[in-house]
């Protein structure tokens, strides 16, 4: 290596040093804290006197893969990614699809108004929509009652309060993914469509042969995030339900919320986290190895 090239190395290092020490202090550092907290029994006794805090190893996994509780959050949070995760995305396509025509006017009108969900306070979008899926007065009944059909306690009974809070997230989140979705659409050359008309292709051929194809690193972007996003979710159901009704609404993070903030088992919280990383982990690997095993 010349003289230059190590100057430029130096320089290289001396730029991105300042953020390599951030990002190390304030993820690398947690993180690794945290592994070790999970494997010790630190509860309340150990805040005021570390002393207190024991190491056992890994019996705070095996305590937590042989509770009931925890595996009924993950089936609730596997529920929210298989079905909210691929309902959002549907959902960002079509909205993407429809405002980036060149036929839809007013453009930047819509593109802010699916996106003013995204931006908005969880507790006002709460509010509003505890007010939607009243039981007796709310406007989701209301139509309902319209179809002839009963009312639903959309919040309060365990076979509809899942399904309710999947609405919610997907409503309140698919217009970040609709801008990231906008843009994959515009770096598609317009020839491309142009050669496909020509060869007789239609509007599907075209979405089908064009747009899908070259869609697909945006499309494994929009999924990962959309599943990472899905498997962290906490506001909605805390803020709606609190967990409830009977644990239907109950996720992985609000487990782990409960086991280190109402109960006091940061150990256990700790290992918690671990576990849902480890669960996040492999579904990104599949996820990407399908993706790009797709033809």
């Amino acid at each position: 290596m010349s003289g230059i090239e190590r100057r430029q190395a130096r320089a290289g290092w001396g730029f991105v040093s300042p953020a390599l020490a951030v990002i190390g202090a304030f993820f690398f550092v947690p993180a690794l804290l945290g592994l070790l907290l999970s494997l010790t029994d630190f509860d309340i006794y150990a805040i005021g006197a570390l002393e207190n805090a024991r190491f056992i190893g890994l019996r705070n996994y095996t305590r937590i893969v042989g509770d009931p509780a925890f595996w009924n959050a993950v089936r609730n949070t596997f529920v929210l990614v298989l079905v909210g995760g691929p309902l959002s995305v549907a959902l960002s396509l079509t909205a993407a699809l429809m405002v980036n025509d060149r036929l839809t006017r007013w453009k930047g009108f819509f593109r802010t108004v699916y996106f003013v969900p995204v931006v908005t306070t969880l507790v006002a979008v709460a509010i509003t929509w505890r007010y939607l899926y009243h039981p007796r007065y709310g406007l989701l009944n209301h139509g309902l009652g319209l179809l002839g059909i009963p009312p639903i306690d959309w919040l309060g009974d365990p076979h509809w309060a899942l399904p309710a809070i999947i609405l919610l997230s997907v409503w309140k989140n698919f217009g970040y993914n609709m801008l990231i979705f906008v843009a994959g659409l515009q770096t598609i050359p317009e020839e491309l469509y142009e050669a496909a008309e020509l060869d007789g292709a239609g509007s599907w051929g075209r979405f089908r042969n064009v747009t899908v194809p070259m869609l697909g690193p945006t499309f494994l972007f929009v999924g990962i995030m959309t599943m990472v996003g899905f498997f962290q979710i906490f506001a909605e159901p805390y803020v709606m339900t609190q967990g409830g009704p009977l644990g239907a609404t109950t996720t992985v993070v609000m487990f782990m919320y409960e086991e280190g903030f109402k109960w006091w088992r940061l150990g256990v919280a700790s290992a918690v986290s671990f576990l849902l990383f480890a669960l996040m982990l492999v579904t990104t690997l599949v996820q990407t190895r399908l993706t790009r095993e797709r033809p």
